[in-house]
């Protein structure tokens, strides 16, 4: 049933149906898949996608294809996307439009080459602005969209759009809520479960898991010297080069754990890769002006440790293996496993004092 065939509040029960699926969307991925599921049920369709804009590409890529599919159609395609010069419209003031498999140009082709007879296609404006396309679609044989059909997508392209713009901020809170501002890497509150998952995965089925925890020597007197924009600066610099260096290896997690102390957490890498990444951000972090270099920790399991139930264990040597190498002013990382002393210091800290009084009474005057 379509166009005015339909009961009176069919389409109000659609727009509320597609509202409430929107609303209850976790991940932008489910927000996409619930748009298109609920467009294409709303105007009697037998195919939907939603694409976005990529205006640094010029290009319409395809989020979501729903419903009948063509056989070269997946339902989250990796990389599908077509020149947006094929579709103008979109760029184009105006609302939703129609065409057929008679009809020429790009739209008319895509439509024979999947066999389809009609489809009709929306923009969706988000903060007032193209955002991409709902798209719908009809088989061959079932009646075309209507001019009926055309406004009442221009409805549900703005319940849409209003999804969007819901997951978008959403998706904006968790990112900060997991996100260092100052050097846009992760977080403590990012590092804490993903340490606790590699843990368990070590423990099942005795993945690698390394921590590598750097200090950034000498940041207080930068402070003093050039203010606290150029010890900002001086981090910002750091947290590049740490995550350089952490995309060497596969799977691992670059974080300011706060202040002046960062970690890579890795998992599945062996512990001498890690090393070996390690003493080369060391390198690269001493030539970093107007800085002092870093002081760098690594605890694997993959180096004779002991037993590692927790991901605190874990973090606990690499930062008794990093005090070590402040301590001593070393050029390159103190490994837990390789040096004993590390074990000791992690086991038997010293009583009544905070593991930063330890680092600050082990480091003396190296800051």
């Amino acid at each position: 049933m379509t166009g005015n065939d339909r009961p009176p509040d069919e389409p109000l029960r659609a727009v509320v149906e597609l509202a409430r699926a929107l609303a209850d969307a976790v991940t932008p991925r489910d927000t996409v898949r619930a748009a298109a599921a609920g467009a294409r049920h709303a105007l009697a369709g037998s195919f939907a996608a939603v694409s976005v804009w990529e205006r640094e590409r010029g290009r319409l890529r395809v989020l979501v294809n729903d419903g009948e599919r063509a056989p070269d159609e997946e339902e989250f395609p990796p990389d599908e996307s077509y020149p947006l010069r094929d579709f103008p419209d979109l760029a184009s003031p105006g609302g939703p439009r129609t065409a057929t498999s008679g009809s020429p140009g790009p739209r008319g082709e895509m439509l024979r080459r999947h066999g389809r007879g009609s489809c009709l296609f929306a923009p969706i404006l988000v903060h007032g602005r193209a955002w991409g396309e709902l798209y719908v679609a009809r088989p061959r044989g079932a009646a075309a969209f209507t001019a009926y059909d055309e406004s009442f997508a221009a409805a549900l392209s703005a319940v849409v759009a209003a999804g969007l713009a819901q997951t978008e901020r959403l998706e904006e809170a968790r990112r900060l809520a997991f996100t260092d501002p100052l050097t846009g890497l992760a977080n403590r509150r990012a590092l804490d479960p993903r340490l606790d998952e590699a843990v368990e995965q070590h423990r099942a089925e005795g993945t690698v898991v390394s921590l590598v925890v750097c200090d950034v020597n000498g940041l207080k007197e930068v402070n003093d010297s050039f203010g606290h924009a150029g010890g900002d600066r001086l981090l910002e610099r750091f947290g590049s080069l740490l995550s350089l260096h952490g995309a060497a290896l596969p799977d691992t997690l670059a974080a300011r754990l706060g202040g002046d102390e960062f970690c890579l957490l890795s998992a599945g890498p062996p512990a001498d890769d890690v090393v070996r990444t390690a003493t080369e951000l060391c390198a690269r972090a001493a030539t970093l002006e107007p800085g002092r270099g870093v002081a760098c920790g690594v605890a694997s399991t993959g180096d004779p440790i002991g037993p590692v139930l927790s991901g605190r264990r874990l973090l606990r040597l690499a930062d008794a293996a990093q005090y070590a190498a402040k301590a001593a002013g070393a050029e390159g990382p103190v490994v837990a496993g390789r040096d004993r002393e590390v074990t000791r210091l992690a086991d038997d800290p010293p009583r009544g004092r905070s593991r930063r009084a330890f680092r600050g009474r082990q480091a003396g005057s190296q800051g």
